[in-house]
């Protein structure tokens, strides 16, 4: 395992994807071949996740590095999701000579919540972080249910989830935990202010990880920002709410 893994699909104007934690661009490629009809789809393995290798320093300077060197087009749009939507802000405020447009599903600038942000809890990811130290599988587990909490279909989309994450071993231990200090850490509410590339923030209203005020407060930021609230969506609208996404996609190039 060397560098960093992609799988391309389709052809037409290229789409970067970037998944969340713990996962792997498998996680979605039912989606990405949806989304591949109309476009060239570029799916991505983060650093240390799924089939990419790790980093000796995992922090956003050094993913974002690494993914730019591993994007074969010059010029592109990049879909993130959850972990993967903090990474593709950081490369769009890091290269907007590279990074066209911006699609934001299921993430947040500044994933805690603080007092003048909605988030959160840090306890949640401070759970997280304690326990990967004791039961990395259990800790996995946890994250996925979490990420289907509440919806009606929840046990579904919770074996779907799996199913697609037992594709591959799980992620090195200092990636998850690397992950997780990015998400617990990084805020990048000015990088959303100084953004001029089209971008699209795109989450669930059921969403247990990405409370709904999210939305309306990144927009708050950037009036420029186009907003789609899913309704009875949660952390995986890729699963659950796949047509709509890709029409939302569409419809904003």
């Amino acid at each position: 395992m060397t560098g960093i893994h992609r799988e391309i699909y389709g052809r037409g104007r290229p789409l970067v994807m970037l998944h969340g934690w713990a996962m792997h661009s498998g996680i979605w490629r039912e989606f990405a071949r949806q989304l591949a009809r109309h476009r060239q789809v570029i799916c991505l393995d983060l650093p240390g996740h799924g089939r990419s290798a790790g980093l000796d320093a995992y922090d956003l300077s050094a993913i974002t590095s690494a993914l730019f060197d591993a994007i074969p087009v010059n010029r592109f749009s990049v879909l993130g999701w959850s972990l993967g939507a903090t990474v593709a802000l950081d490369m769009a405020a890091r290269c907007p000579d590279r990074v066209q447009s911006l699609f934001l599903l299921s993430g947040n600038p500044k994933f805690v919540k603080t007092a003048d942000w909605p988030g959160v809890r840090p306890e949640v990811l401070d759970g997280f972080v304690a326990q990967l130290s004791d039961d990395t599988k259990l800790t996995l587990q946890r994250f996925l249910s979490l990420q289907v909490q509440g919806l009606p279909e929840s046990r579904q989309l919770l074996q779907q989830l799996r199913l697609a994450v037992h594709e591959c071993d799980a992620p090195a231990r200092d990636a998850l935990q690397g992950g997780l200090q990015i998400l617990k850490n990084s805020d990048l509410r000015k990088s959303v202010v100084g953004l001029h590339c089209p971008t699209t923030v795109m989450q669930g209203d059921k969403d247990t990880l990405i409370p709904v005020q999210t939305g309306q407060a990144v927009k708050t930021l950037n009036t420029r920002v186009k907003l789609h609230l899913l309704a009875n969506a949660g952390h995986v609208p890729f699963l659950s709410h796949a047509q709509q996404l890709c029409d939302i996609v569409a419809a904003a190039e």
